[in-house]
């Protein structure tokens, strides 16, 4: 059964902060002292609110820790201005929602031009989940996360997955066919010239044989460099290593173009 996900829902404020691993970052807010690679989580969302938000900013939060960078949380569009984005290195859009209400896009004006600068400076986008269930008006914004979201297999069905390219830095530490429980994509305008890293084969979740739908990819775009992983609907998935060293790469392979 294929439900749609354009449920609006108005966002409320996630943070965890949880022993003081999440900062909360405001327009204006100046870098670290020790000038270390800093990443912006950003976690609103408009459209369809994850339940998993907070446990996503708690655990990405952690995982800069374990890498080695900063991760600073904001629910505030007007961070995107040239000069507070100036500060990061990369941007995680965390099941960063608006579905397809034009009214709920934050991205608008001078903040679409503050992030399509910040791409074509070389620097990085990692996109979780809902991050392609946002921003439908605006095609750069499609193009870059590589395709929008479209429907979803009803539930939580365990699932086959496929690595594709067990090169990337995202796939090095999976195995080439393993399942794991989360709610599956279905892409639309999905552009197939981006690197595929992870495949899932609809059937092993009881959907009508056909091609295996694509799950995770990464992209040069516009001067930049994007991942991005449909993974990341659960409160659970958080917790799993197998997931959390994916995004590691994904994070660590778009950093590599801001050197």
């Amino acid at each position: 059964m294929m439900i749609s996900k354009y449920t609006t829902a108005l966002a409320g404020a996630f943070c965890l902060l949880a022993a003081g691993a999440c900062s909360d970052a405001e327009p204006g807010d100046g870098a670290s002292a020790d000038g270390d690679t800093q990443i912006l989580l950003f976690s609103l969302a408009t459209g369809w609110v994850h339940d998993s938000i907070p446990a996503g900013v708690e655990a990405l939060t952690a995982l800069g820790e374990r890498e080695g960078y900063t991760v600073v949380n904001s629910e505030d569009p007007a961070i995107f201005n040239a000069e507070d984005l100036a500060r990061f290195d990369a941007i995680i859009f965390l099941n960063s929602t608006t579905g397809n209400e034009v009214e709920n896009e934050w991205l608008i004006g001078e903040r679409r031009d503050a992030l399509q600068d910040f791409v074509r400076a070389g620097k990085g986008i990692v996109g979780i989940h809902g991050a392609s269930d946002s921003h439908y008006s605006w095609d750069w914004y499609g193009d870059m996360m590589g395709g929008y979201f479209e429907s979803h297999p009803e539930g939580t069905p365990m699932g086959e997955l496929s690595v594709v390219n067990s090169d990337h830095p995202a796939t090095t530490h999976m195995d080439p066919v393993f399942s794991r429980t989360d709610e599956w994509y279905w892409i639309a305008d999905f552009d197939p010239s981006v690197d595929l890293l992870v495949t899932l084969d609809p059937e092993s979740i009881g959907e009508p044989a056909g091609a295996d739908k694509p799950i995770s990819w990464a992209q040069q775009f516009d001067g930049g460099r994007v991942f991005y992983t449909s993974m990341g609907h659960t409160i659970e998935t958080y917790s799993d290593p197998v997931f959390l060293d994916h995004v590691a790469g994904g994070i660590a392979w778009v950093l590599t173009g801001t050197e």
